[in-house]
């Protein structure tokens, strides 16, 4: 079997978490203590056995000799693990990409990468910083714009070389999507612009991302509708009514 996105894309890991199958259809009769998903390129999944993490191509056998304490899956071709130093990043050879260790890692998006050693930001494919400061937490890029938790405690919006999107703070925010972001204040739950402006005056106990131009929105009584972009309420979600016609 050829390794292809679309292989890959239909196999499936089992209920336990120890091989992956296709139409359960083992791939390979070895059985690890934890699978993780197979990622293209270049098609290796990570796998746990005997307190070791490796990884294999799909059938099952280790595709480089090195082992790790912990590892994740291949993202643009680069894999987060961690050794007895602290968490690194590795090419398809199982090579590192750069010397450094840090208390922990994610995966690459967009290019990037969080880290974290005294406090936490974005690094590039060679290992180096896209910025200066350090926060309390950073997210991953979506659309070049990522979230950062300043010492305060509070959110915004910064680029790839670490500027400000829009300059406002809030006690909660979320990536943009859709063209619109999640805010919380002290009123509650909202949704801003690219300028870091409310898009209605609403504020509510919980906030969905827009699906096509309408969010699943819960009032601070407990309430739950759906809100446009504009704000205006479309419709109540009412559960007892949706209850009654199913029964």
């Amino acid at each position: 079997m050829s390794v292809t996105k679309t292989v890959l894309n239909s196999i499936q890991i089992s209920l336990d978490e120890t091989y992956h199958h296709i139409d359960g259809k083992p791939l390979y009769n070895a059985r690890f203590q934890r699978v993780m998903s197979f990622h293209y390129p270049p098609g290796y999944a990570p796998v746990e056995k005997d307190e070791k993490s490796y990884f294999i191509d799909i059938k099952g056998e280790l595709v480089f000799e090195r082992q790790f304490k912990k590892a994740f899956g291949f993202y643009g071709g680069i894999a987060t693990v961690a050794d007895e130093r602290g968490f690194f990043h590795i090419d398809v050879q199982g090579q590192d990409i750069y010397q450094k260790r840090y208390a922990w890692a994610g995966n690459y998006q967009e290019g990037v990468c969080v880290v974290r050693d005294d406090g936490y930001f974005h690094i590039d494919q060679k290992g180096n910083p896209l910025y200066s400061p350090k926060y309390l937490y950073v997210g991953d890029y979506k659309y070049g714009i990522a979230v950062v938790i300043n010492d305060s405690g509070l959110s915004t919006h910064i680029d790839k070389q670490g500027k400000l999107i829009h300059g406002q703070y809030f006690e909660e925010l979320d990536v943009y999507h859709k063209g619109f972001a999640i805010a919380k204040d002290s009123q509650g739950y909202f949704h801003i612009d690219k300028q870091g402006k409310e898009i209605y005056h609403a504020r509510y106990a919980k906030l969905e991302p827009f699906y096509n131009g309408q969010a699943v929105a819960v009032t601070h009584e407990g309430i739950k509708i759906i809100i446009s972009e504009s704000g205006l309420v479309s419709q109540t979600i009412d559960s007892q009514k949706i209850c009654q016609s199913s029964l």
